[in-house]
């Protein structure tokens, strides 16, 4: 079976690089990634750029954080937006977002709701929204927990994405990380909003044995599983891992627990080929 990772990291941030050395004990470099998307057949990968997560970043771009390696040409990205960088200098943050959105490795954008004291449906977004729909790709947003205990959890639940599908119903949404642990409010924004999809990356943070104890784990399985179920959409549902907080391979064993087989092929390839439009011209 072929495989799409909708949802990854690869930057020269070291916060990714401790995190796959201490917490997935996975091998951060191009080659330790090619070696683990050939392990599974993941065909091509799409990395979530960060364009910074503190207030006052180095850079607000997110090209600057992407780690260059031509050894990787399997990659697309989603440039990051920092809604810090639009409130104050709007201009030259979206010229350089649109910069990105015109170079043929960009499929969609990020953003990163929770880590930004920002509502996605704060008016300093929508001419973010306007360049989705003039480019014709996703907006992936982060939902559900946030990795850091300063994050702010109210503005990255992921029914703050219901009033915004309503709003754009011509831009495609993404809610990453399923939205966990708000995961049957997902899908229910999911069944009700035609734009709206999710993934199912970062539902696990750690090496190959902790995803292998939770794999076993029944009522963790079933937290998603009900929700999945109330949906029944699984051409809304797209595979991703969040590498580098967890190993591909085992990762991908633990997502077939939670998807009945007959919807493999879709989760795992087809429906991100339907939502990020790029990935075809790399296959």
């Amino acid at each position: 079976m072929k495989i799409i990772d909708a949802h990854l990291h690869f930057s020269n941030r070291e916060g990714f690089k401790k995190t796959a050395t201490e917490v997935a004990e996975v091998p951060y470099s191009a080659k330790g990634l090619r070696s683990e998307f050939e392990s599974v057949n993941v065909k091509a990968g799409i990395v979530m750029t960060t364009a910074g997560r503190d207030p006052h970043p180095s850079s607000g771009f997110s090209h600057d954080l992407v780690l260059e390696d031509g050894s990787l040409d399997c990659l697309l990205s989603c440039v990051g937006a920092n809604p810090v960088e639009l409130q104050k200098n709007k201009k030259n943050e979206l010229f350089e977002i649109e910069k990105e959105l015109n170079s043929p490795w960009s499929t969609g954008i990020k953003l990163y709701p929770g880590y930004y004291p920002f509502y996605v449906t704060d008016p300093l977004y929508n001419k973010i929204y306007e360049l989705a729909k003039k480019y014709n790709v996703p907006v992936a947003i982060h939902c559900g927990d946030t990795s850091s205990s300063q994050g702010l959890l109210k503005y990255s639940h992921p029914l703050t994405i219901d009033e915004l599908a309503v709003r754009h119903q011509d831009v495609t949404f993404v809610i990453c990380h399923m939205g966990d642990p708000w995961v049957m409010d997902t899908a229910e924004l999911i069944t009700k909003n035609n734009n709206v999809y999710t993934d199912m990356s970062g539902l696990i943070a750690g090496n190959k044995a902790h995803v292998e104890r939770l794999k076993g784990a029944r009522l963790f399985i079933e937290h998603f599983q009900r929700s999945l179920v109330y949906a029944d959409r699984y051409d809304k549902v797209l595979f991703g891992t969040d590498w580098p907080i967890v190993p591909v391979a085992p990762y991908v064993e633990f997502i077939k627990t939670i998807i009945p087989v007959e919807y493999h092929e879709d989760v795992f390839y087809n429906n991100a080929l339907s939502v990020y439009p790029k990935l075809k011209d790399i296959l």
